[in-house]
């Protein structure tokens, strides 16, 4: 019975793995992860800016897979504050998101209008425009033809401008937000006429609120 389990694992496995050699295309995660969107909110929805009220700094660093090479490590800083009295609302991010030979660098600058829909709750309205710097380092690569001339240059800072937008509707007690960060699919890296890599759009959605219990 074990050995009758131990082979239907190893063939199981074999067969993944056959399908994952013979796929013409492969696709993985591209934006940075976070492990708690809800404290990083004005990252990935601009209309969350200055919904607080006061001016709000924001610091995180997360890493997976500790000791390994090439180990993913995102570091965060973002400020927001309200500009006024006039619903207007401002923030600053910026991110540096490593993964093995490629480091990202992304700052952006959101701005939000927030208005009255009723004693309780407010519908803020905000933009984003973000500039990427990109590095690639392909001698960190174990590449199967070293001749490849899709390997043969390193990338570096090369700049992709990006915009996006998000709403948020807010009270003391609930919230509803929906965004896309990146509206342009701007392609990442093109090396001899080859594609590499392309910016995806990415939507979110996120909500949440409070009840007695």
């Amino acid at each position: 019975m074990i050995a009758m389990k131990i082979r239907k694992g190893i063939q199981l496995g074999a067969l993944l793995s056959m399908v994952m050699l013979s796929a013409s295309d492969m696709y993985g995660q591209q934006d940075p992860m976070y492990t708690h969107y809800m404290y990083n909110t004005t990252n990935i929805n601009p209309g969350y800016s200055g919904t607080r009220g006061v001016l709000n700094v924001f610091g995180m660093y997360r890493t997976q897979w500790v000791g390994l090479d090439g180990a993913p490590q995102t570091a965060n800083i973002s400020i927001d504050t309200p500009l006024g009295d006039n619903g207007l609302s401002g923030g600053i991010n910026y991110t540096n998101d490593r993964i093995g030979a490629m480091s990202e660098n992304s700052f952006s600058v959101n701005l939000a209008y927030a208005v009255d829909l009723n004693d309780s709750y407010k519908l803020s309205f905000g933009l984003k425009g973000t500039a990427n710097l990109l590095d690639v380092d392909y001698t960190k690569l174990d590449i199967y033809n070293p001749d490849d001339p899709k390997f043969g240059e390193n990338i570096n800072n090369k700049f992709n401008p990006n915009i996006g937008a998000g709403l948020f509707l807010y009270s003391d007690k609930s919230y509803l937000g929906v965004s896309v960060p990146n509206f342009l699919t701007t392609d990442r890296s093109q090396n001899e006429g080859t594609e590499l890599m392309r910016q995806k759009m990415h939507f979110y959605l996120m909500g949440g609120g409070m009840c007695l219990i």
